[in-house]
């Protein structure tokens, strides 16, 4: 044996327990021979067609000496049985109770790493991919925005987990424990899907559902996007997943845990392309103008940025005003035209970075939130602070 082999044994038997294992063996075609509660059980695998005849001895009882070398001894008897490696093994007997979801980045890798920075958005975006998922899947009528059901909150606290990346491939593994199916889930038609399962089945089914939308095609999905899982929150996490400038491709795929009955999912894995890539942000303005039509809303921000605008002459100062705000929850750079005064007055926020106070239609055009209509600057604010605190050198008294 190895010391890779050793290592990877180690690792399966620190993330594993005997009541996983049992789990796996019992939904296997393994029958329980013998069984001495706490301390250990004898499965025995009759004339397998694919693997023929085994016994394995499983222990039970942590607390003797021996327990972990007795454990790894049965996890590398499996693994010959099966002709697989401890690490596949361990993702195998991990999905008997835990839905599993890869995420792949295909990019140049010249030593099989990506940079910690992209990394960590990935992980991030992954987290608001679930949460979207999960928000759906609690409530398909959500706006996504606020408070949402306590359920959602509970999920991704206690049931997502972040697994290691598989050897060969920078892969990302997270996996969702299904919990028994609570009274509440039960119907006339008999035992629904678990929660857990319910979030998975929606995130596979709104990542295809974007991937097609993103090729012009069932374009009928629309009509309910979230009928099919898909919701604006949904298609950002998957911008922001791919915004990588290296990046080739993610390919996304699903295994299933053995508890429940795999659900109805047309392909195993959902791959996002450059093609698709480019037209996520497309496909996002077109949902978010779904759920969001253009509204009334005061916004209160920094001034990021000021794009004076030309004007002829004897006219007003003009200027597209890009304002760092926050929009239901989300920080958001929105664009406003201001002009005459409130391009005035937009200037002295913008030096002296105060905040802007605007009130105008929100919407969500041409890939760029906006406040337009009838706009209103209020100033009181910053008329107030110039009073009190002028300028301290004469060029900014001029201004």
């Amino acid at each position: 044996m190895t010391p890779a082999t050793l290592d990877s044994l180690g690792e399966a038997a620190a993330s594993l327990t005997p009541e996983t294992v049992s789990t796996y063996l019992a939904t296997h075609g393994w029958e329980l021979e013998s069984r001495q509660p706490d301390v250990r059980e004898i499965w025995c695998l009759n004339q397998s067609p694919e693997f023929g005849s085994a016994r394995i001895m499983l222990p039970l009882a942590q607390d003797f000496v021996d327990f972990v070398p007795r454990f790894k001894d049965a996890l590398d008897s499996l693994c010959l049985v099966y002709g697989i490696d401890a690490g596949e093994l361990r993702e195998r007997i991990a999905s008997t109770r835990s839905d599993l979801f890869f995420v792949r980045i295909n990019q140049p890798m010249t030593d099989g790493s990506i940079p910690f920075r992209q990394a960590g958005k990935t992980v991030d975006s992954l987290f608001r991919m679930l949460k979207a998922a999960a928000t759906t899947a609690a409530d398909p009528n959500h706006s996504h925005q606020g408070r949402r059901p306590a359920i959602v909150s509970e999920f991704l606290d206690e049931h997502v987990r972040l697994g290691q990346t598989k050897q060969g491939s920078f892969v990302f593994t997270v996996s969702t424990y299904l919990d028994d199916p609570s009274p509440e889930d039960h119907d006339e038609a008999g035992i629904q899907p678990v929660y857990a399962r319910r979030v998975m089945t929606t995130l596979a089914r709104g990542l295809e559902s974007a991937r097609l939308l993103a090729l012009r095609r069932n374009e009928g999905v629309l009509k309910s996007p979230s009928e099919f899982g898909l919701s604006a929150a949904l298609v950002e996490s998957m911008e922001e997943l791919t915004c990588a400038e290296k990046l080739r491709s993610v390919d996304l795929s699903f295994q299933w845990a053995a508890k429940e009955p795999a659900p109805d999912i047309a392909t195993s894995t959902i791959v996002l392309d450059r093609d698709v890539i480019a037209e996520l942000p497309r496909l996002r303005e077109r949902l978010v103008r779904k759920e969001e039509p253009s509204r009334r809303m005061t916004l209160i921000g920094i001034v990021k940025s000021l794009a004076r605008e030309e004007t002829p002459p004897g006219e007003d100062d003009a200027a597209i005003v890009t304002l760092m705000t926050e929009v239901s929850g989300r920080a958001r750079s929105v664009q406003v035209a201001l002009e005459g005064e409130d391009h005035h007055w937009a200037i002295i926020a913008y030096q002296r970075k105060l905040p802007l106070v605007v009130t105008g239609d929100l919407s969500f055009e041409r890939r760029t939130w906006r406040l337009s209509g009838d706009v209103e600057l209020d100033a009181s604010f910053l008329e107030h602070f110039s009073k009190n605190h002028p300028p301290s050198d004469e060029k900014d008294r001029n201004r």
